[in-house]
């Protein structure tokens, strides 16, 4: 299946593991890439020194490639950088912040970059910032969103008129029919995310795995704009988060009843109750917890099977 995306990361497939907070540590890096995909292990949610063990542990696991995911508003940034070049990454997806900041660094240095958007406007600015491709977000992603709830459909041929480097479609992705269906609208690939936090290489704590598989349509919402919007699976936190806002609470109020380790106590140590929860809107279409390699074997069949079967208009 080779095209842009599989040429540029030399892999088998065109679909790319997202780099998740507390769920894409090495394990599920590793088995991503050994299946054929990009594996991404995500920064965000590691101190440096955890993050270049993750990195260690993954290059002795595969011997394909594999990337990092980095957040740039985390505040030691540098020390991730830093770390992410001494340990030969070659490939390094950057979000949440001004790709122009670390582009030109990372390239000079051999590595291919990645920046993920949700708008068009953003998409631009990154490809003017010189990165090797784009991965477009749709609001039905889990986890930090962009706020102008743009949906997968309608922004991935939007973006797709606008610039001319590889473009990955993520958000609402879990199924080969789905994958087919952005490559339709114009990706060269997709990034997937819910579908792989629910395998069993995932980090994420088993409780936070089997509320995925449980999550049904209209399970997850997007909330807490006015700090960094977020779409969470409907608990006792986000009831809470819900009873502030009849009170027209301030930005403080918010960011206090948020608190500190909200996403790790929820998806990495499995609080349910008061933890954040944070998955896309596909998550009702997610049964079953499942090996990396299967997730894969079905993906990839789904899409096969589809492309064959794509009726005549």
């Amino acid at each position: 299946m080779a095209n842009k995306i599989t040429k540029l990361f030399n892999i088998n497939y065109p679909i790319i593991q997202a780099g998740m907070v507390w769920n894409s540590g090495w394990r599920l890096a590793s088995a991503s890439s050994n299946s054929g995909i990009l594996g991404l292990i995500g920064a965000g949610s590691m101190y440096p020194e955890v993050l270049r063990e993750h990195i260690q542990k993954c290059k002795k696991a595969t011997n394909k490639p594999f990337g990092v995911n980095v957040p740039m508003l985390y505040p030691d940034i540098e020390k991730l950088m830093d770390i992410i070049v001494e340990e030969g990454v070659k490939i390094v997806f950057t979000s949440a912040g001004n790709p122009k900041t670390w582009t030109g660094w990372l390239q000079e240095r051999g590595i291919t970059v990645v920046h993920v958007v949700s708008s068009v406007k953003f998409a631009l600015k990154a490809q003017d910032a010189g990165v090797d491709a784009i991965v477009a977000e749709g609001f039905e992603a889990g986890g930090h969103n962009g706020r102008d709830e743009t949906t997968t459909l309608a922004l991935i041929p939007m973006v797709k008129e606008k610039i001319n480097i590889p473009l990955i479609a993520a958000g609402g992705i879990a199924t080969g029919r789905a994958m087919l269906a952005t490559m339709i609208l114009g990706a060269d690939g997709v990034q997937i995310g819910s579908r792989f936090a629910a395998s069993q290489e995932s980090s994420a704590h088993i409780n936070f795995k089997q509320a995925i598989v449980n999550a049904k349509e209209g399970d997850s919402q997007l909330t807490l704009k006015e700090l960094a919007p977020v779409r969470l699976i409907k608990n006792k936190f986000y009831n809470d988060v819900q009873a502030l806002y009849k009170t027209s609470p301030t930005v403080e109020e918010l960011r206090e009843l948020l608190g500190r380790a909200r996403a790790k106590k929820g998806m990495f140590e499995g609080d349910l109750e008061e933890g954040e929860l944070e998955i896309g809107q596909i998550s009702g279409l997610i049964n079953d917890i499942k090996p990396v390699a299967q997730i894969v074997a079905e993906i990839i069949e789904e899409f096969e099977e589809a492309q064959k079967n794509i009726p005549e208009i």
